[in-house]
């Protein structure tokens, strides 16, 4: 049974504690991303020919401190990411992942609530063909009906666009027709992640931002997993 609710972190006006999930195909990279996210090496993140990441996995982030104000004072930020693996997998079934991340979202996040689901995408790699949807199509299944209220897209290898001469809205104006659908559907909340010229520091801040700006404008409500 899926619920809206506020995040019991709140109460506390001196944290917060921020609860993401990761999602995307396999080599997407979702367990690099995550490692921004939390500022560490907490999850396994290598090239292969094949899905790496075989089970679900929480990192947690040290405190970030002045990083935010809320009511004229400081709050210390942490952030959770649960780190899934890639959907279609090439050595799991589909209702493997399925069920292996349903029960994760259920155990680290049934009580406190997730804040965003974060479907990770390669920028330079087409959003077509049926396999794509997959990872959407998870998401809806997982989260419900609200599943567009609290679901962003993370572009990764971002650098590739400027390589190709685009900038990020010349790049989002020629996407195919299923992204831009799917853009509209989640109203446009996306976030491009650039490794190219941006110390890990950089890349990280500019990411976290605008996912607060993703939580801030859903009034910091969360989904638990009852």
């Amino acid at each position: 049974m899926l619920c809206l609710c506020f995040p019991t972190a709140m109460t506390d006006p001196n944290k917060m504690i921020i609860n993401l999930a990761l999602f995307g195909m396999t080599q997407s990279g979702k367990s690099s991303a995550g490692n921004i996210l939390l500022g560490s090496t907490d999850f396994h993140s290598i090239f292969a020919p094949c899905s790496v990441t075989i089970c679900c996995t929480l990192g947690r982030s040290c405190h970030l401190h002045s990083f935010m104000r809320r009511a004229g004072r400081e709050v210390a930020l942490q952030v959770q990411v649960l780190d899934t693996p890639g959907y279609p997998h090439s050595r799991l079934s589909n209702e493997h992942v399925k069920r292996e991340v349903k029960e994760a979202l259920a155990h680290h996040f049934g009580q406190e609530g997730l804040n965003l689901a974060l479907l990770v995408q390669r920028a330079d790699v087409p959003f077509c063909g049926k396999e794509v949807t997959y990872p959407v199509q998870m998401i809806q299944e997982l989260l419900g009906h609200a599943w567009m209220n609290y679901t962003a897209i993370l572009f990764t290898h971002a650098e590739k666009i400027e390589e190709a001469g685009l900038n990020e809205d010349k790049y989002l104006h020629e996407v195919s027709d299923t992204l831009i659908t799917l853009l509209n559907s989640i109203q446009h909340k996306y976030v491009f992640h650039y490794k190219k010229g941006k110390s890990l520091n950089e890349q990280r801040m500019k990411i976290l931002e605008r996912i607060m700006e993703f939580i801030k404008e859903n009034g910091y409500q969360v989904l638990t997993f009852k």
